[in-house]
């Protein structure tokens, strides 16, 4: 983790000194050649400088160790940054915006040179270097905030693109797009804005996990002997890297205490061990092994149940043959118009085919696949 930490500051320095450099160049190229567009491109990079120092900021929060009140660590610091980041570059195309439209009503003529059109070009490409090694170490180093900031500059080096080809039409054509240009460039990057704060805030209240790794998962817990399924699998994001979640298995009704402590253990060892994920519980379904009669019932109604429309899963059965009881889970689709519906349904379907037997029905969301 101090490896990551230690990184990603590194790639940030990196950026900030591109960015310096390449914002002084166009401030000043843009002030000497009236060109709002190569100013507004400037402005992007001086947004550019204080997203990395954010960056920085945000990694070494997030770096810091868990305490008694942040027991899971401090990692969601890292997308709070991120969201502050998406932030800047909003707040930066906003601004920009605002000065290109001034330049539409009131139009200053640019003065090119073969020095800016030079100056631009190799802001282009060293935008396009930097974007796709910020980007690449980004997603290695599983970094929200150094991927947005490579995706930032590689608009940026298409911005600078449109800037150049404005000042092309200016010294062939005599055509004056200066401000238009920049009224474009300026949306662009807002645009970007509010794509990278819709995804950090997402992260933030809490995705899905991805269904390669759920399935993933729960493939690993029944590979352990005895255990016939896998349901419930909730997994809580902390931070890059950090996954914690909770389970429940289905096991023999004839499994002791003892038996089922040590088969939970095996488990969070094994997921921790291949998935780099703490479970910090594991729950238990009994399912009936020694009743024919029983497991007659429990395919009868499993049926039944995943006829009624929005029942995406049946888990969890289990019938007491002696006190007349079956009780068993569903999962219900997001998309149910009414859930308490379709739990009645399914509860009045089974009490059709069992009457004689109470019926208790959980309803479960659709947590994971």
């Amino acid at each position: 983790m101090e490896q990551r930490e230690k990184q990603i500051i590194r790639v940030s320095f990196i950026g900030i000194i591109t960015n310096v450099f390449l914002a002084g160049f166009k401030f000043s190229v843009g002030f000497l050649a009236s060109s709002v567009a190569i100013m507004v491109d400037a402005l992007n990079n001086a947004s550019d400088v204080l997203s990395s120092v954010i960056t920085i900021v945000g990694t070494k929060l997030a770096g810091r160790p868990a305490d008694k009140t942040h027991p899971y660590g401090h990692g969601r610091y890292e997308y709070l940054t991120a969201a502050v980041i998406s932030a800047v570059i909003l707040y930066a195309g906003i601004t920009a915006l605002i000065e290109s439209v001034k330049k539409i009503i009131e139009p200053v003529e640019p003065e090119y040179t073969s020095a800016t059109l030079a100056i631009v070009v190799a802001g282009v490409i060293t935008k396009i270097i930097l974007g796709r090694y910020v980007k690449h170490e980004g997603e290695k180093l599983s970094s929200d905030a150094l991927k947005d900031s490579g995706q930032d500059a590689l608009m940026d080096s298409a911005v600078s693109s449109s800037t150049l080809i404005g000042a092309v039409l200016f010294l062939t054509l005599g055509v004056n797009l200066e401000a238009w240009l920049g009224a474009f460039i300026s949306t662009v990057i807002i645009k970007a804005g509010i794509d990278m704060f819709r995804e950090t805030t997402s992260k933030i209240l809490g995705e899905r996990a991805e269904s390669e790794l759920t399935k993933s998962i729960k493939e690993t817990i029944c590979e352990t002997e005895g255990v016939y399924g896998a349901y419930d699998l909730i997994l809580s994001n902390y931070g890059p890297d950090t996954l914690m979640g909770s389970v429940h298995i289905e096991v023999p009704d004839t499994w002791t205490a003892d038996k089922i402590d040590t088969a939970s253990r095996e488990i969070m060892e094994r997921v921790a061990e291949k998935h780099r994920i703490f479970l910090t519980a594991v729950g238990v379904y009994s399912r009936n092994t020694t009743d024919n009669e029983a497991a007659k019932i429990r395919s009868d109604v499993m049926r039944a149940a995943m006829s009624q429309d929005y029942v995406l899963q049946v888990h969890g059965f289990h019938c007491d043959m002696t006190e007349k009881v079956i009780r068993f889970d569903i999962v219900v689709d997001f998309a149910a118009p009414d859930t308490e519906e379709v739990h009645r349904k399914v509860a009045d379907e089974v009490k059709n085919i069992c009457p004689d037997y109470t019926v208790t029905v959980q309803i479960d969301s659709d947590f994971s696949d």
